[in-house]
């Protein structure tokens, strides 16, 4: 009888084997909410529809007030920009809580695979469902109110894009377990914190507007300074930018790259909770 390990068994105890694993519990993860967007239309009309009057009020204040035009640009950005806020402080923040809440949490703690992998593919098919949105978004401000950009630079705005996305929804990750930890408490946090950070991150007006405690405020979450940094690929000097472009992206990948280790930690005394305590999957706990 042969004792060697099977290719199978061998591959999955490598590198290799790990990261492919990794790669399809995020993708199998990602697949549940692009599916659950598309399955309920009805949800697009609360979730992309309605957030964009909001949007439009900002663009026709400017507009009547004879403010540049540069100024509708910024609120549409901003609106598009706010979604995702939106989604990482509801679809991620929450995620964890509302799992526990319907007995589903300690299915990720003895799944054989990384809760990073399980919290990526939410953060994936966050992005994925709340670009769709995003369309309805620049169609209302683009389409129906006629605000205007200069040349876009595709691969710069890709760029600035994704760093931002990615130090975004890796607090997203970290606030999933603060959330959890924090128990019945999770809700009014998040209900206390969406109003505060969409003013502090400058989604309708420029950051720099806040002066000298601008980069303060756009320290405390990676939006403002994503936001900003859009702006200022899309429009220049018309952004009134409140770094250099080059410095708000350097900030930015810095803070990706700690954000990602903080919610490295963070998933790890969860687990580390979930084993020694035996509490923390409980039902209103």
């Amino acid at each position: 009888m042969s004792t060697s390990a099977s290719p199978a068994g061998h591959a999955d105890r490598t590198g290799g084997g790990a990261a492919r694993r990794f790669v399809r519990t995020m993708m199998a993860r990602a697949y549940v909410r692009w599916i659950g967007v598309m399955r309920e239309p009805s949800f697009l009309l609360a979730d992309a529809v309605f957030p964009t009057i909001g949007m439009a009020a900002y663009v026709l204040l400017y507009r009547a007030l004879g403010a540049p035009r540069s100024f509708e640009t910024l609120a549409v950005l901003g609106g598009v920009l706010a979604t995702y806020w939106l989604n990482v402080l509801w679809g991620m923040g929450t995620q964890l809580y509302w799992e526990k809440q319907q007995g589903q949490l300690q299915l990720y703690f003895v799944a054989p695979c990384s809760r990073m992998a399980i919290l990526a593919g939410m953060a994936l098919g966050g992005i994925a469902a709340t670009t769709l949105r995003t369309a309805v978004a620049l169609a209302v401000g683009f389409g129906v109110l006629g605000v205007r950009v200069p040349v876009i630079h595709p691969l710069a705005l890709a760029g600035v894009f994704l760093i931002s996305m990615t130090a975004l929804y890796a607090l997203g990750m970290i606030l999933s377990s603060a959330f959890l930890l924090l128990g019945r408490e999770a809700w009014h946090l998040a209900n206390a914190v969406q109003e505060p950070v969409t003013f502090l991150s400058g989604l309708y007006f420029p950051l720099s507007t806040f002066g000298s405690l601008g980069l303060a405020a756009a320290t405390l979450v990676p939006l403002g300074l994503g936001v900003d940094a859009l702006r200022q690929v899309l429009l220049g000097r018309a952004a009134r930018g409140l770094l250099p472009l080059p410095a708000e992206v350097a900030i930015l990948s810095v803070l990706s790259v700690l954000l990602l280790g903080l919610a490295r930690v963070s998933l790890d005394r969860l687990e580390t909770l979930a084993k020694r305590e035996g509490r923390l999957t409980q039902r209103w706990q």
